[in-house]
């Protein structure tokens, strides 16, 4: 048994079939769209399995079953989408004080015996001013290793 099953409305079919017919759109999402008639299980639709699917469409069978995931949970124009959106959320590393004082620090003039700054030289030039001490330290340039021996 399917967890996901497509079931199209008439809107939808006569849009997807709108779509194909154009041919004007992106590659994947004129596949996509092709996916998602063959797995209709409507009563108009002709309820492909997914293995069918894959093999007809040329497409991996990872890729019917996340169309099917993603049309029934985000809906047609989520599944029709090649691209997905940015939906992550990431840390930030600077606060807007920060980025400021490295945007302005980058657009100054680079050190002595240097052409231009580098991320190394931008993250120890952050942290002698202390405005990034750990954000930049270790983003810009691996730290060397610690080690106690000595040569004799």
């Amino acid at each position: 048994m399917k967890r996901y099953r497509v079931t199209l409305r008439a809107e939808e079919r006569e849009e997807l079939g709108r779509l194909l017919a154009r041919g004007k759109a992106d590659v994947r999402r004129l596949k996509h769209a092709q996916v998602l008639l063959k797995a209709d299980e409507a009563e108009a639709g002709p309820g492909w399995a997914d293995e069918r699917i894959a093999e007809a469409l040329e497409v991996g069978l990872a890729t019917v079953q996340r169309l099917r995931r993603r049309f029934v949970e985000e809906g047609l124009a989520a599944a029709l989408s090649p691209y997905r959106g940015g939906k992550r959320l990431y840390a930030t590393k600077l606060d807007g004080a920060q980025e400021a004082h490295l945007i302005a620090l980058a657009c100054s003039t680079p050190p002595e015996g240097h052409g231009r700054w580098t991320l190394r030289l931008l993250a120890g030039r952050m942290v002698e001013l202390q405005h990034g001490r750990h954000a930049l330290a270790r983003d810009g340039a691996p730290s060397p290793k610690k080690t106690s021996s000595s040569r004799t």
